[in-house]
This record gives C-alpha cells, sequence and structure tokens, in this order.
C-alpha cells in the first residue's frame, strides 16, 4: 500500500512500488560513471555515493518530482580519458557551479530558452539517448554472455507480469554476482576532509572543459529536462531554477570530495520509465546509495554488462519522446542535432542545432513576408 505525505512543494511524494523500481532508472546512468572514475582516477566511491544519496533525498523531497541527479558528463568522460587531473576536474565543477548559480539569480536560462525551438531540444534528448544506447551496447559487449543472461531475465520477469520488477530482478542477479565476486566488504565511512582527492587546478584546461560541460547543461540538464518535466509530469519547472539546484550542489559538495553533479532528462526518463512518477523514487534511491556508501567495494564490483542492459532500456524510452515532434522538417532537425551529439558531443550539438533552427525559422519568416 502506498502512503504519502505532503511536503512544501504542493506534490505529494509516495512510497509504492513504482517508486521502488523508478528509482532504478536513474542508478543506470550513475553507477558506471562513479565506478569508472573511482576506478581510474583519485576520486573516492564512497565520497561520490554519499552526495548522490544526500541530494536524491533533498530534490525528492524540495521539487517533489523523480529529478534526477547525475554526473556532469562532458567533465567526467573527460576525467575518465584522462585530459583532466583530479585537481582540473575539482576546478572545473567549481567553476560550472559558480556560473550555474549566477545564472540562476539572473534568469539567464529562461532568457536563453525563447530562442530554443523545441526541436533543438528534442535533439539534445535524441543525443542523449544515443549516448546511452552507445555505452549500454559498449558496457554488454564486454561480457555478451552475461548481458544476455541479464536481457533474458529481464524478459521473464516482463513476460511473468512484472514489467517493473524486471530492473530489479537485473539488479538482483547482479549484486549476487559482485558479492560473490568481491565478498562482503568491512564497514567504512569515509572522511569529510577538504578535498580528499586533490586541491582544484584552475588551468586553461580546466576553464575549457568548463565551457563544453555548460553548453551541455544548457542543452540536456537544464531546458530538455524542464521540458521533459512538462511532458511527463504536468510540471512547471524553469531552467533557471534547476540551474540554480545544480549550481548548490557542485559547490557544496566537490570541497568535501563529491564530483560535480548536475539534473539530467536521461536519469529523468530512466525513472518515469520504470515507474516513478513522485519524490518518493528519489527517498528510496537516496537510501540505497547512502546505504552503500560503507560497503562501496560491492558497487564497484557490479558488472557492467548487468547495467548494460538498463542502459538500453533508458535510451529507447528516451528516445521515443524525442522523436514526438510534429512535421518532417522539425523531425529531421531532431535527427541532426542527435547525430552531432552522438559524433562529436551534446554541447556541441545544441549549439549546431541552434543556429540551424535559427536560420530555419528566418527563412521561413523572410518566405511569409514575401506572400503577404
Amino acid at each position: 500500500m502506498a502512503f504519502s505525505e505532503q511536503f512544501a512543494s504542493t506534490r505529494s511524494v509516495r512510497i509504492a512500488a513504482g517508486e521502488v523500481t523508478g528509482a532504478i532508472g536513474d542508478s543506470v546512468t550513475v553507477l558506471p560513471i562513479v565506478v569508472g572514475l573511482a576506478a581510474l582516477t583519485p576520486v573516492s566511491l564512497a565520497h561520490a555515493l554519499l552526495f548522490f544519496g544526500v541530494f536524491q533525498v533533498v530534490w525528492g523531497l524540495v521539487y517533489g518530482l523523480p529529478l534526477s541527479v547525475e554526473p556532469m558528463k562532458a567533465l567526467a568522460g573527460l576525467a575518465l580519458a584522462g585530459t583532466l587531473t583530479a585537481g582540473e576536474y575539482a576546478a572545473a565543477g567549481l567553476l560550472a557551479g559558480v556560473v550555474l548559480v549566477v545564472a540562476a539569480a539572473t534568469g539567464a536560462l529562461s532568457r536563453v530558452q525563447r530562442y530554443v525551438g523545441e526541436p533543438v531540444i528534442r535533439g539534445i534528448q535524441l543525443a542523449v539517448a544515443l549516448l546511452l544506447l552507445e555505452a549500454g551496447i559498449d558496457l554488454g559487449a564486454a561480457d555478451p554472455t552475461l548481458a544476455l543472461a541479464a536481457a533474458g531475465v529481464a524478459g521473464v520477469a516482463a513476460l511473468a507480469g512484472f514489467r517493473r520488477g524486471a530492473a530489479l530482478a537485473v539488479l538482483g542477479v547482479g549484486l549476487a554476482l559482485a558479492l560473490a565476486d568481491a565478498g562482503v566488504p568491512a564497514f567504512d565511512l569515509p572522511a569529510l576532509a577538504p578535498f580528499p582527492a586533490g586541491a582544484p587546478a584552475l588551468t586553461a584546461n580546466a576553464l575549457s572543459a568548463t565551457t563544453g560541460q555548460l553548453a551541455m547543461t544548457v542543452g540536456n540538464a537544464a531546458v530538455a529536462t524542464s521540458l521533459l518535466l512538462s511532458d511527463l509530469f504536468d510540471a512547471d519547472v524553469s531552467p533557471d531554477r534547476l540551474s540554480g539546484s545544480m549550481g548548490a550542489m557542485c559547490l557544496s559538495a566537490i570541497p568535501l570530495g563529491g564530483v560535480p553533479m548536475c539534473h539530467g532528462s536521461g536519469g529523468l526518463a530512466g525513472k518515469h520509465a520504470f515507474g516513478a512518477r513522485t519524490g518518493g523514487a528519489n527517498l528510496v534511491l537516496g537510501g540505497l546509495y547512502l546505504a552503500a556508501v560503507p560497503f562501496a567495494g560491492v558497487v564497484a564490483a557490479f558488472p557492467m554488462a548487468v547495467l548494460g542492459v538498463l542502459l538500453v532500456v533508458v535510451a529507447v524510452h528516451l528516445a521515443r519522446r524525442a522523436v514526438d515532434v510534429g512535421g518532417r522538417r522539425a523531425l529531421a532537425l531532431v535527427g541532426v542535432v542527435g547525430v552531432v551529439g552522438l559524433l562529436w558531443n551534446v554541447g556541441a550539438a545544441f549549439l549546431v542545432g541552434v543556429a540551424v533552427d535559427g536560420v530555419r525559422k528566418r527563412l521561413a519568416a523572410d518566405a511569409a513576408d514575401a506572400t503577404n
């Protein structure tokens, strides 16, 4: 039976079966990245999980919606590739946080939104879906036998009438495999010392990385997420409000060992795909993250091929939303932005989309004037 409590958001926060399964939709976009960061950089998995858990709970209560809490993917990708040092990674995240807080205070993103057509935002959603699909396939390809087995578990659960429980069934299998591989680790709480992974280093490299991340954040984490919240939950959450909460996360978590965090349409779509309808999913997932902090070794041993299967499910759900636009020209622009995001990066795709959409609108206006 579901139970609910009213919070200041005026939306009901429920804990029910759909919220439990829906919580999984965000974790599958988070765990592969943070586990990779912990394996390849000085980032502490325990510290990262701690702040993901805290902010899942905070935003679930504040917004009353299953808002996603994800790593800033452009910065995380550069850190994973070795392009950013740990100090540059921290500095870029802090700088992005400052810019996002200022943007929220000045209403800058709402003004930007007026110049961004819906096909551009849908294209950003498609780009994220394609990137998630690619990541899921890559993760599954590393162990195709295990990926097929995980897909089989999900299929059996769905055929048995437990479609929403399929994600939990797959994660249960993955957790069992992780425990068999790593055993139960010793209970260990992370110390909250200033910058445990290294002091911030504000370099030209960090500034360049921040620019790329902010372009992506405007397109996917702010504007596209605002649109998706309206689509899926009939919620009016402005890009500026999202910008403020993202900036707050970065400025409060990074100095204590967390990683740069944002919202995002991918995690939001994932939660919705698996049944989340309120901020109750955030309370569930936040609690799971916090419970995992002392046992971060088990999370690190979680088989990536299993998470790859779930990433594909999230990607398909987001892509279906992305192509829900009217007109062939609009759909073509969605496709162009999506492909540019896949082949180049999402920030560049956003800028290309805005430029193309601006030319398209100008030509349409000129044509209308010529007929009058």
